[in-house]
């Protein structure tokens, strides 16, 4: 389709910077907005129709596009490395910005970002809460050895955070009560943590076992010793269109992931 009127957008977390640039008279019309998708679409309503938005990809994700889609305003999200800006072009305001993207989108210079939903979008962040929780947990641990270290005591065993290691732990007996309430602080750190991995493992894996995920993932399940979280952040990924693939080339394409069908492909790799 071809549009009448291309609308920049520089999107922040309380704010919105438009441009709109009519290719046929050269115009350009700026408006600020507070993150207020209805007042975006509304003013769009009133330019030359049709029209279509675009913004920068980032940390604000997929939700404005979303709703000016569901409020009758096509948008897309231009992959933010793929901007071909001018060499010389070294001043960047919101107002600069905005203008720039309507431009882009006008002589069709911008390259799409494939748009997850919101399904699988969560099935991300899902993943990604497992990743955070697994940095928390090696840290908590981190700090327990090495204070630990300081004091001289090392564990003699072959390796660390088995029963073993933790019965020795119990036995630690350290001679200052400040000392002894820190090592108590750091090892209720590790248990909650490792309490914290193990419901976000069994969110993972009730997720992975529905229906919309379990070809994909037991499919993934089939490479030995790989985890049921990381089997599911992959089928996130092998089963879209590639986020910068030109939108023609793209197919429309349900994502599936796959569980292990057996314990064994469940195992996770970190304990």
């Amino acid at each position: 389709m071809i549009y009448r009127t291309s609308i920049g957008l520089d999107v922040h977390a309380r704010s919105i910077a438009a441009a709109a640039f009519v290719p046929e008279t050269g115009e350009v019309e700026q408006r600020p907005f507070g993150y207020d998708a209805a007042a975006v679409a509304e003013w769009a309503a009133g330019l030359p129709q049709p029209a279509r938005a675009v913004y920068e990809s980032g940390p604000t994700g997929f939700d404005l596009k979303r709703s000016l889609d569901a409020l009758g305003l096509p948008c897309a999200v231009g992959a933010v490395s793929k901007m071909l800006r001018p060499s010389g072009d070294r001043v960047k305001t919101d107002k600069r910005d905005a203008v720039f993207l309507a431009r882009m989108l006008a002589v069709g210079n911008i390259v799409e970002v494939w748009c997850p939903t919101p399904g699988q979008e969560a099935a991300r962040d899902l993943a990604r809460a497992r990743a955070d929780a697994r940095e928390d947990l090696m840290r908590a641990r981190h700090l327990l050895s090495k204070m630990l270290l300081r004091k001289g005591l090392v564990y003699s065993g072959r390796s660390a955070w088995t029963k073993a290691h933790r019965e020795w732990l119990r036995s630690v007996e350290l001679p200052e009560p400040a000392e002894r309430l820190v090592m108590s602080e750091y090892l209720q750190q590790v248990v909650a943590c490792e309490q914290r991995r193990d419901r976000l493992d069994a969110a993972i894996a009730g997720l992975a076992a529905s229906d919309a995920w379990r070809p994909v993932v037991s499919r993934l399940s089939a490479v030995r010793g790989i985890s049921v979280s990381v089997n599911l952040s992959f089928a996130d990924f092998t089963n879209e269109p590639h986020p910068f693939a030109p939108t023609h080339m793209r197919r429309s394409r349900q994502r599936h992931a796959p569980l292990p069908a057996s314990r064994s492909g469940a195992r996770s790799l970190v304990r």
